[in-house]
């Protein structure tokens, strides 16, 4: 059996996590590539009530393959490589060459206001034009704005989701999802049939974290998923800058909080392009 044939009939269980599967991974290079010891070192590692599950699931696991990409493969980007807890394997809708394209998060809270929409509007265009493809979570809010403004400049665009590429969360954003399986690409490290749940958001974060070359955040509140992307993004050494914003609106509570902690403050789409520029991103 391949690498490649092992991951995914692993990650179809959803009994394996991403880090037992990287271990066996690494077991296969290094001990043995027999089927029956593999699945011996998995058992090892899971409950033993979750056996039955696994071996059941395992056996299932030969219908045909959606599209998918693995740490393996050429395609996998090497910047993902290096962060922590890789993704073993990203199933995808789209085009994958966009992978290889300078890229920019852009984030923010999903109750943004009118300032998220300000500033999208007056960067995207300055990334479309600069061949950047940008990076969200395609989430209600920032993320929403950011993956459609893209698209209405004709730009390309990845959304990186929390759930299967079957399901459509939130249900608001179908025919955005959609859009951007046909022009952008759509990543997910959940197997078919994986339903949102509030725990893969944050796994979710680290993929977006580690695509980027830069991450831009337009609005968080003091305790948001939007501060662990950003967090992640500064742990994994990328450009992290935050659009400062007044101290009275919540909002704005954590892109403040990140510029004091060293952040770089986003003040206009131009100076954003030239310090790009300045780095050899574009």
């Amino acid at each position: 059996m391949s690498i490649q044939a092992l991951i995914w009939r692993l990650s179809m269980t959803r009994c394996v996590s991403n880090q037992l599967i990287l271990k066996t991974c690494q077991q296969y290079y290094q001990v043995s590539t027999a089927t029956d010891f593999l699945l011996a070192f998995i058992c090892q590692h899971l409950k033993t009530a979750k056996h039955k599950l696994f071996y059941q699931r395992w056996s299932q696991s030969g219908s045909k393959p959606p599209a998918f990409l693995t740490f393996f493969d050429q395609a996998y980007p090497q910047k993902l490589r290096q962060i922590y807890n890789p993704p073993a394997i990203l199933y995808y809708a789209g085009n994958l060459a966009l992978l290889q394209n300078p890229t920019v998060a852009v984030i923010g809270s999903r109750q943004c206001n009118y300032y998220t929409q300000q500033i999208v509007q007056g960067l995207v265009p300055r990334l479309v034009q600069n061949q950047i493809t940008t990076i969200s979570g395609l989430a209600r809010g920032a993320d929403s704005c950011c993956h459609q403004v893209t698209l209405d400049y004709q730009g390309t665009t990845i959304a990186v989701i929390g759930n299967s590429l079957d399901y459509f969360y939130p249900a608001e954003n179908r025919d955005l999802q959609k859009q951007i399986q046909h022009s952008g690409l759509v990543l997910s490290e959940y197997p078919p049939y994986t339903r949102p749940r509030p725990y893969y958001f944050p796994q979710r974060n680290r993929i977006i974290a580690g695509l980027c070359d830069s991450l831009i955040v337009t609005q968080a509140k003091k305790r948001s998923g939007t501060l662990i992307t950003a967090e992640l993004a500064l742990q994994e050494n990328r450009d992290v800058w935050a659009v400062p914003g007044p101290i009275t609106q919540s909002l704005s509570y954590g892109c403040n909080q990140l510029i004091a902690s060293g952040a770089r403050p986003f003040l206009d789409a131009e100076t954003f392009i030239q310090a790009l520029r300045a780095q050899k991103n574009i």
